[in-house]
């Protein structure tokens, strides 16, 4: 494993200071939109950091399930609760089992809080307790965590050799690898489960789609079958070392190390820097949220395509000098609005993400992002350019530990 992780390693780090991502130009024709038709901007943020109580800065993961926010960092667990402003964490003297905790998800009938964490295994905490499984004492293939979903009864983990799938009910592991899945290498990265279908995002390997039903397995890759170049546009995947996947609206949002893309089940679309929407091609993940809008997770901020039909961008980004944020409005690579706010992404490292109603929760290297959208819109809409408001949501409370 050391040996293939210094491949990856080594490949990427050339492709990146060679800059080998070369796309081919490809004009796409787009329905005509008015100038003053935009998408809508969040210019109210709340930002959390260790100094309202979370445990760590580094955020891996969010997940909001009714009015609790919880969020993995590289330092503990924590719950905020959004009513109240009050933080709880817990650490490995409270009974968390590891440290970092990379990836979260709710069993929405029980409300059991399942956690991938970055060599700890996986984790469930329910009743004021945690339950660990790991490769000593279970059907978990390794124990690096990149991603947990829910599905039905079962409980799905990606982790760095392969998949593996427990079942609640009867304690039955299942494990997914090169011996029989589709996968070229079995380094999974992130996973999602919607309408009866398990979507995984593997390293070398594209997204792969496992049909609950009929335990079948359907790959997608990029057909060029070219590591350095997107040779033919919008013919698949626009890179097998896939970073994230998110499925919505029958819709599939994947991120790889050199670009992201959307899939309808018949038509790909590749979105690329070079293009002007997305503000990098290094993408840590994807969070959809309708049909027509993804937010994309990068190195240099946060693109989110706010009107696939029109190929309209909000991007978000901090000046790390002056701490102030920025959200640029573009649409088919052209600037159309700058907003400068006071507050916007805490970091332009970005890892995580999750849609609250009209909020979202946004994690990245250095604390996590509440979005407020008190009047949000989808997709767009006539007005004038937008500006800055403050907005007032609860303090938070002193940040408490509980021990079990």
């Amino acid at each position: 494993m050391k040996g293939k992780a210094l491949k990856r390693a080594t490949f990427l780090a050339a492709a990146v200071v060679a800059g080998l991502l070369i796309v081919l130009p490809h004009v796409r024709a787009q329905s005509p939109v008015a100038k003053k038709q935009l998408p809508y901007v969040y210019t109210n943020w709340k930002h959390f950091t260790t100094k309202e109580g979370l445990p760590n800065d580094h955020i891996f993961a969010v997940k909001v399930h009714g009015d609790d926010v919880w969020v993995g960092t590289e330092g503990g667990l924590a719950r905020i609760n959004k009513r109240t402003g009050e933080i709880r964490t817990w650490k490995e003297a409270d009974g968390l089992p590891f440290k970092v905790v990379s990836s979260i998800d709710v069993n929405p009938k029980t409300g059991e809080v399942w956690l991938g964490m970055f060599g700890g295994g996986l984790a469930r905490f329910a009743g004021g307790r945690f339950d660990r499984w790991h490769q000593l004492n279970s059907g978990l293939v390794n124990d690096v965590v990149y991603g947990v979903a829910v599905e039905n009864d079962n409980v799905w983990a990606a982790t760095t050799a392969g998949a593996s799938r427990y079942n609640t009910v009867t304690g039955e592991w299942s494990i997914y690898t090169e011996k029989n899945a589709p996968m070229e290498e079995i380094w999974n990265y992130g996973v999602t489960y919607a309408d009866g279908k398990i979507y995984l995002g593997v390293w070398g390997s594209g997204v792969l789609e496992f049909d609950v039903p009929t335990e079948r397995w359907k790959e997608y890759i990029d057909p060029d079958s070219e590591m350095e170049i997107e040779l033919y546009r919008d013919d698949g995947m626009v890179h097998v070392i896939s970073t994230g996947v998110s499925y919505v609206d029958k819709i599939l949002w994947a991120t790889t190390y050199f670009g992201a893309c959307r899939y309808d089940g018949r038509h790909w679309r590749g979105f690329f820097k070079q293009e002007g929407g997305s503000p990098s091609d290094f993408h840590n993940g994807v969070k959809g949220r309708s049909a027509n809008e993804a937010w994309f997770l990068t190195d240099s901020g946060l693109g989110v395509l706010a009107d696939f039909p029109s190929d309209t961008w909000v991007v978000y980004t901090l000046d790390p000098k002056t701490h102030r944020g920025k959200a640029v409005v573009k649409r088919n690579g052209k600037t159309l609005e700058e907003v400068d706010m006071e507050r916007s992404i805490p970091h332009n490292y970005v890892l995580a993400a999750d849609m609250d109603g009209n909020d979202v929760w946004i994690g990245t290297s250095k604390g996590v992002g509440w979005a407020i959208g008190a009047d949000y819109y989808a997709g767009l809409r006539e007005r004038a350019p937008q500006s800055a408001q403050a907005v007032s949501v609860p303090a938070p409370a002193a940040a408490s530990s509980e021990r079990h």
